[in-house]
């Protein structure tokens, strides 16, 4: 069921087709059977009315806080894609302090990393992004294994800042990888579900006249779909519109060039 939830938020726009056709199909079920099985006397109508608002504030309390996680997470992402940018960038200023034999190559290294850092966050295939992180632990290995000598040979405090600051580039990238890893759990998305399906059953059931298993009843389940679209498109890193652009690190990479 997890690795189900996992796959459909991972494509919003599949996600609200799915979730539109079931939440109508729950409605109509609701207007057409459940109505005409169990019909709503005038004391349990009343009833019905406060069952009705609860269960709708409810739904949108759930799906207001999935929202929230989804855009936290979301800026979460951006502080980190500029927060790589600037280790990278303070990190080739600092290299300037090791020798110039040293000091070429780790920006030579470093200018790699930081092409690799820009393919990680614009690849949508998985192949791709399985051979963007192994050239990038590589290349990680390269350049703690190229500060290390002269820091060793050099030991002053100078000399630290720059293995500090190799150290920030190595931590900002695991942070950022945290960020894409971690979404909406799938608890939250079967319970809102549930909980959506609940609400449209008593929608479809306590609707009154002939004619309410017509368009009055979309109306819910295609703001339903609308919701749950947005959530997954803002939680998922590599799909649908709303993605983490690389903007910083195409600035530095532009400010680097010639360098």
């Amino acid at each position: 069921m997890n690795s189900v939830m996992s796959n459909l938020s991972g494509r919003p726009l599949f996600l609200f087709a799915i979730s539109f056709a079931a939440m109508w199909g729950c409605a109509w079920l609701g207007w057409a059977l459940l109505r005409k099985r169990y019909p709503l006397d005038e004391q349990l109508r009343e009833d019905f009315g406060f069952i009705l608002p609860a269960a709708l504030t409810l739904l949108g309390l759930i799906v207001g806080f999935s929202f929230s996680m989804a855009a936290s997470r979301y800026d979460q992402r951006k502080n980190y894609e500029e927060a790589e940018a600037n280790a990278i960038g303070t990190e080739f200023v600092r290299v300037d302090l090791l020798p110039a034999a040293d000091a070429a190559k780790v920006r030579a290294l470093l200018k790699g990393y930081l092409e690799e850092r820009i393919l990680f966050y614009e690849s949508q295939n998985e192949s791709e992004l399985g051979a963007v992180n192994a050239r990038v632990s590589q290349l990680q290995d390269q350049m703690w294994a190229a500060v290390v000598p002269p820091a060793t040979a050099n030991q002053t405090p100078i000399m630290l800042l720059v293995v500090a600051g190799m150290n920030d580039v190595l931590n900002s990238q695991g942070y950022t990888q945290s960020a894409f890893w971690y979404r909406i759990p799938a608890a939250a998305w079967q319970l809102m579900i549930v909980i959506a399906v609940a609400c449209n059953l008593l929608i479809g059931y306590g609707a009154r006249g002939a004619h309410s298993g017509g368009k009055l009843l979309l109306i819910l389940p295609l703001l339903i779909g609308i919701a749950f679209m947005l959530i997954a498109d803002i939680d998922a890193p590599r799909h649908g519109l709303i993605r983490v652009h690389p903007q910083n690190l195409y600035s530095l990479a532009e400010s680097l060039r010639g360098k």
